[in-house]
C-alpha cells in the first residue's frame, strides 16, 4: 500500500509531555528538583514539543522546578499550570518567564456535576471566567492553552460558548479533557469534529487530547481526536498520572509511526530515546514497567514460544511489527559475566540506552564486577536494575556500611546495621517480626524519624535462586511521599538501601518543599 502523502504543517501532532505535571499526581510519584531537571533534559533530547513542568501556585517546591526547568530548556516549550484565578496566572508567569518559549495553561471546569459541586457556581459565571482568566494570561504571555476540565460530561452547547469565549479572549490551544476516562473513541471524535465545524475562530488554534485511562482507552481516544482534528495529544511516560494515568507517550508516538496508513500524522519526537525515558521514570517514581507494558516492557520484543521463535529466525516481521532498535531497547538478551571487559560492557550498557560519563561508568562497571562475581550470568535486565538503582540513590548522606541478620523459624529475627550519616558511622541492632521488619526496625534506631512505611515491593529481575532482588520503598511523612529503591542478589541487603535510599529523598524533599502545598486537578 502506497504511503500517504503527509502535509508538514497540517498533519504534524504536537506531542505535550505531563510527566512531571499530571504524573507526579500519581501517589506516591513524587519527583525531586534534581530528579525533574534530568528528565526535562532528557524530554528534549527526545524533541518533545512542550513539558509541562509543574503547577507553581501549588508549591515553592513545584514553582522552583519550573523555573530551573525554564532556564534549562532551550528547544521545547515549557508549561505551567494555573486555574482560572489571577493569582495563580500570575504565579506561572513569573514561573516560566525565563523560558525561551513558555505556555500558560490555564484551566476551569465546565461539567454539570463539577460546577455544581466542585466550583458551585451558576454556568454563566463559569463562561465569564473563562474569558477573563485567557485574557489575563494572554496579556502575561503570547502562548495560553485553554482547558475545559471534565469536557467529555460537559453540554454540549455549554463547551461550544466556552470554546469560543477562550478563542475570543486569545487561546492558542483549546484542550478537551477526558478527566475521569470516561469516553470513548468515537463520541471522543465527534466532540472534536463538532467544535472544529461549528466554533467561531476554531480554525486559529490547535484543538488537544489529554485522556485519562479509567477504562482503559486513553491511547484509543486521543487517536481518535487527532483523527477528528487534534493536533496536540497531551501524554506521560509510561502513562503514569492520576488514578489509572494517562495515555502513554510511547504508545501514541509508536502507533502514529507504525500505522501510518491509518493514521497519516507525524511527530518530531526521536523514537529510539524512547526505552532510555521510560526506565529513568521507573527509576525515580519507584513505579515498574509491567513486563508486557506496550513498547518498553521487557516482554514487547520477547518470544519464548518455538513456532514464534522459528519465525523470527525466518524473518523478524513475523511476529515484530517494528524493531526493537526503533524504540532503544536491546536486540538480544546479550549475555555477560566477570570476564567481559570495560568495553564490551560500556557498548552493552550504549545498547540498553545508556551513555554514561567516565566517572559514572566506572562506578557502574565495578558494580557489574562485584555483582558478577556472585552470579554465573548477568543479563540485560541484570545491567538495567544495576544502572537504575545508581540513578535513583538520590541524595546519599545516609549510606549503608554493613548488614547482617539472623532469621528462621525462631523468632525474633535480628539485625545488626552500621550505616554513615554525614560521614559519621552509626551502629544498631534492633528486633522484628521477621528478618526485614528487624532491618527496618535497626534502621529507625540508627536514624530516627516519623515517616511511615506505606509501600514495601519485592520483585526477582531475572530467574534462578542467584537472581537480583529489585525493592522498592515508599514512605510517608506530614504529606510528604518519597521513594527509594535498590537491587542486590541478598534481597535483605536490597530492602535495607531501599528504605534509606527513600529517606534519603524524604529529607531532601523536607528542605525544599512549602509549608502547605495546594493540589491541582489532574483533568
Amino acid at each position: 500500500m502506497t504511503a500517504p502523502t503527509i502535509d508538514a504543517a497540517k498533519d504534524r501532532v504536537v506531542i505535550f509531555d505531563t510527566t512531571m505535571r499530571d504524573g507526579e499526581q500519581s501517589p506516591g510519584a513524587s519527583m525531586s528538583l534534581e530528579e525533574k531537571l534530568e528528565l526535562a533534559k532528557t524530554l528534549e533530547e527526545m524533541r518533545v514539543d512542550v513539558i509541562e513542568a509543574g503547577f507553581p501556585i501549588a508549591s515553592n517546591g513545584d514553582f522552583e522546578a519550573v523555573r530551573r526547568i525554564s532556564e534549562i530548556v532551550t528547544e521545547s516549550t515549557v508549561c505551567g499550570l494555573a486555574r482560572a484565578g489571577a493569582g495563580d496566572i500570575d504565579r506561572c508567569a513569573e514561573a516560566i518567564r525565563p523560558a525561551r518559549r513558555g505556555r500558560i495553561h490555564t484551566f476551569i471546569s465546565t461539567s454539570p456535576v463539577h460546577m455544581k459541586w466542585k466550583l458551585q457556581m451558576e454556568p454563566e459565571t463559569v463562561l465569564d471566567l473563562v474569558f477573563k482568566s485567557v485574557t489575563h494570561a494572554r496579556n502575561l504571555c503570547g502562548d495560553v492553552e485553554w482547558s475545559a476540565e471534565d469536557a467529555t460530561r460537559t453540554e454540549r452547547d455549554f463547551l461550544r460558548r466556552c470554546v469560543e469565549a477562550a478563542i475570543r479572549a486569545g487561546a492558542t490551544t483549546i484542550n478537551i479533557p477526558d478527566t475521569v476516562g470516561y469516553t470513548y473513541p468515537s463520541e471522543y471524535a465527534d466532540i472534536f469534529r463538532d467544535l472544529i465545524d461549528n466554533v467561531p475562530g476554531a480554525d486559529r488554534v490547535v484543538f488537544s487530547t489529554h485522556c485519562h485511562n479509567d477504562l482503559g482507552l486513553a491511547v484509543a481516544n486521543s487517536l481518535s481526536g487527532v483523527q477528528a482534528g487534534a493536533r496536540q495529544v497531551e501524554v506521560a511516560i509510561n502513562g503514569i498520572g492520576e488514578r489509572a494515568g494517562n495515555a502513554a507517550l510511547e504508545e501514541i508516538v509508536m502507533a502514529l509511526k507504525v500505522r501510518g496508513d491509518r493514521l497519516p500524522f507525524h511527530t518530531g519526537v526521536d523514537p529510539q530515546q524512547i526505552t532510555r525515558a521510560s526506565r529513568y521514570v521507573s527509576a525515580i517514581t519507584g513505579f515498574p514497567v509491567q513486563f508486557n507494558k506496550a513498547i518498553v516492557g521487557k516482554n514487547a520484543f520477547a518470544h519464548e514460544s518455538g513456532i514464534h521463535q522459528d519465525g523470527m529466525l525466518k524473518n523478524a516481521e513475523t511476529y515484530e511489527i517494528m524493531r526493537p532498535e526503533d524504540v532503544g531497547q536491546g536486540a538480544t538478551n546479550l549475555v555477560m559475566g566477570k570476564h567481559s571487559g570495560r568495553h564490551a560492557f560500556r557498548e552493552k550498557l550504549k545498547a540498553l540506552g545508556y551513555d554514561l560519563g567516565q566517572n559514572a561508568l566506572n562506578e557502574a562497571f565495578q558494580r557489574f564486577k562485584d555483582l558478577a562475581d556472585k552470579k554465573k550470568h548477568v543479563f540485560d535486565d541484570d545491567l538495567v536494575a544495576l544502572v537504575d538503582d545508581a540513578l535513583a540513590s538520590g541524595s546519599d548522606r545516609i549510606q549503608v556500611k554493613s548488614l547482617r541478620v539472623i532469621a528462621g523459624t525462631e523468632g525474633p529475627q535480628q539485625a545488626e546495621l552500621t550505616v554513615t550519616v554525614d560521614g559519621v558511622e552509626r551502629s544498631t541492632a534492633a528486633t522484628g517480626d521477621g528478618p526485614v521488619d528487624a532491618v527496618f526496625n535497626a534502621i529507625h534506631e540508627a536514624v530516627p524519624h516519623t515517616a511511615t512505611l506505606r509501600l514495601f515491593q519485592v520483585h526477582a529481575v531475572t530467574e534462578g535462586t542467584d537472581a537480583q532482588a529489585q525493592v522498592s520503598v515508599r514512605l510517608e511523612e506530614e504529606g510528604r511521599i518519597a521513594t527509594g529503591q535498590a537491587a542486590d542478589t541478598d534481597t535483605l541487603t536490597a530492602s535495607a538501601k531501599a528504605y534509606v535510599n527513600a529517606l534519603n529523598n524524604l529529607f531532601a524533599r523536607k528542605e525544599k518543599s512549602a509549608p502547605e502545598a495546594k493540589v491541582a486537578s489532574g483533568f
